[in-house]
């Protein structure tokens, strides 16, 4: 497979290449491959749903062909997945997919894991090691440094933005030891953000040391992700039709969404093969992405700081490979879009759990409430002429082509339970009434000491203590 960069479409690099480098140093472009592959129709014609391994080493063969061997691949994918995702059904048309039954209680351990076990088996023959940087609006970095903690070879440094995640985030950030530390920085997430893209492109410093990015910029944590929509959608396609009685329905995917990685990644499984339809970009106030659907101007905008704070980005870098990978038009057939404000994504919360039982995090209540309302009359109103106000919260007044499926009630809907509920125990508990519980794996950081680093938003200070400290 062969890779291309999403600025200069004259590149191409190959796997080992573009998971190394994280990025082009030269344009600032981000990876992506130059085709994508579709799963064989027998693949996913099967009578039952291939399992979760099966799924993520069919769709790595891919991509890693003609690097890695099957045997040696094999052995990575059932490294990477002692665990699997779970779809829940809550009504006869939705189907939660629980994201979070890895070691850090959220989706990014997905892709953090196959990222770490394909740079480790990459870097195996260097004599220095490669030093991973990241920045985290909160399950990225934990789920980061558990994939890497004392894999050999590989060094990594979180950013956070200090006092904008929740408790209980931090403590997984900031307890590591060994070959990982966190970086609490005096801003928001693109301060993190823009600290490390500027960092890939500093010359001088890449000349120093080699360095690679955990974020979905880069490619390895982006293209595992896939794996779980291809896996959902087959398993919602085959039981879909005892559930709610619709023959063939259209599958529609709701993504909480913030840098847009885990929605490209969808975009990836459509485009080899899965059975989804279109998507819903779920959001929170940082509506950069909605507005840039309704109105065609994309305005980058300083973040602002939310209850769903993994979301809490202004300036998604996963913008650039959407728009590599498809047109502003075919984007604006596929995707709707939705967002809530703080007050919205609390009784978001509260309605899950009145209507369906289901206790649902920050993140996943926005995506329930985006395709609960678009499902039952929100998407009919918008076909029938009713002028959405974008700038206020709910769905934004463009019509992706699949509108009328899910007007005439021929549509199911898979939600996207990005994080366990836990995560963000206090803000639950005030909409349910109690606390969420709390997995052992959880509860265990709780009583490990904080060891982060303060360190100010200037790249001059975050230069300096690379070179003293890397």
């Amino acid at each position: 497979m062969i890779y291309t960069d999403t600025r200069d479409n004259s590149v191409q690099v190959s796997f080992k290449t573009a998971v190394l480098n994280g990025m082009n140093e030269k344009t600032g472009g981000l990876y992506i491959p130059v085709e994508f592959p579709k799963f064989s129709f027998d693949f996913l014609a099967k009578n039952t749903t291939p399992s979760f391994r099966d799924i993520s080493f069919e769709a790595s063969k891919f991509f890693v062909d003609g690097e890695i061997p099957e045997g040696d691949l094999a052995d990575i994918i059932s490294d990477c997945y002692p665990f699997q995702p779970k779809v829940i059904p809550i009504d006869p048309v939705t189907y939660v997919l629980e994201l979070f039954h890895g070691p850090t209680c959220a989706f990014k351990d997905f892709g953090a894991r196959f990222m770490a076990r394909m740079m480790s088996y990459f870097n195996k023959d260097e004599d220095t090691p490669l030093h991973i940087l990241v920045a985290t609006s909160g399950d990225t970095g934990s789920a980061v440094g558990s994939a890497f903690h004392n894999v050999p070879g590989l060094d990594v440094t979180i950013l956070y933005p200090e006092g904008k995640i929740s408790p209980l985030q931090e403590k997984q950030l900031s307890t590591f030891t060994g070959n990982v530390r966190a970086l609490r920085v005096a801003g928001t997430f693109d301060d993190c953000q823009k600290l490390v893209k500027t960092a890939f492109t500093d010359t001088e410093l890449r000349k120093k040391f080699r360095l690679s990015s955990a974020n979905s910029i880069n490619i390895s944590r982006l293209l595992p992700q896939s794996f779980y929509y291809t896996y959902a959608s087959l398993h919602v396609h085959h039981r879909c039709p005892r559930d709610s009685k619709i023959d063939n329905p259209s599958i529609i995917v709701t993504v909480p969404s913030g840098n847009f990685g885990n929605l490209t990644s969808g975009l990836i499984a459509r485009k080899m093969g899965a059975p989804i339809t279109g998507f819903i970009a779920a959001t929170n106030t940082n509506r950069t992405i909605p507005d840039w659907l309704t109105t065609s101007k994309y305005e980058p905008r300083p973040s602002v700081q939310t209850y769903a704070n993994a979301m809490d980005v202004g300036a998604p870098s996963n913008y650039e490979r959407m728009i590599a990978m498809h047109t502003y038009e075919e984007l604006k057939e596929l995707l709707a879009s939705y967002w809530l404000d703080n007050d919205g994504i609390c009784d978001a919360i509260k309605e899950c759990n009145t209507k369906t039982g289901y206790v649902i995090d920050p993140h996943g209540a926005i995506a329930y409430k985006a395709w609960n309302d678009v499902k039952t009359s929100a998407m009919a109103d918008l076909l029938a002429g009713k002028e959405n106000d974008y700038t206020k919260p709910g769905l934004s007044p463009s019509v992706p082509f699949w509108a009328k499926k899910v007007a005439n009630k021929e549509a199911v809907g898979i939600i996207l339970e990005t994080a366990h509920p836990a995560k963000f125990g206090d803000i639950v508990k005030s909409q349910i009434g109690r606390d969420p519980v709390l997995p052992d794996r959880l509860e265990k950081v709780l009583s490990l000491p904080d060891r982060s680093i303060a360190m100010s938003n200037k790249y001059e200070d975050f230069k300096e203590w690379l070179e003293n400290n890397l």
